[in-house]
């Protein structure tokens, strides 16, 4: 009996988590201009917005960002698609962060996750982690890097741009 409800409650918890996970929460951080950006916000946007976790000192981050650059100008032309880079980095590694985006020439909009209050709301175990929202839905997540990423990313994007 008492496996039973322990089952029983385990479904719960991971029902009410994945129903959760679905929208974005409602967190505000900082861009690297020093706003404020309720993330939130991400949830209305009528275009498909990949959020992107990160860090400077992930090799495998760097190269899925720099992957994805060499198709952001096309994605964001064929299917209005944004790109919010969310960095991880900590009060030891963030004033490398600005550095690195003006450096890489990345267009993304970058928010800052010192406290890493994000990643553990939405349980980001492993960077890169990257998910696509559309229409305040998460139509596709991803963790860690594989080359060729960006090929798939596109895929769902086109997934999404027929419905």
């Amino acid at each position: 009996m008492k496996l039973r409800l322990s089952l029983v409650a385990f479904c719960l918890l991971f029902v009410t988590f994945a129903i959760a996970q679905n929208k974005l929460p409602n967190i505000s951080l900082k861009g690297l201009d020093n706003k404020s950006i309720n993330i939130a916000n991400y949830n209305n946007s009528s275009k498909p917005v990949i959020v992107s976790f990160w860090a400077t000192w992930c090799g495998p981050c760097i190269r899925e960002l720099e992957a994805i650059k060499t198709k952001y100008a096309q994605w964001q032309k064929d299917y209005g698609v944004e790109l919010v880079a969310v960095s991880i980095d900590d009060s030891k590694t963030i004033n490398r962060v600005k550095p690195m985006v003006t450096s890489k020439g990345w267009k993304y909009k970058v928010l800052l996750d010192v406290n890493q209050e994000l990643k553990r709301t939405i349980n980001v175990v492993n960077v890169p982690y990257t998910m696509i929202l559309y229409k305040g839905k998460v139509m596709f997540t991803h963790s860690n890097y594989t080359p060729g990423i960006e090929n798939k990313i596109e895929e769902e994007l086109k997934k999404i741009s027929t419905k």
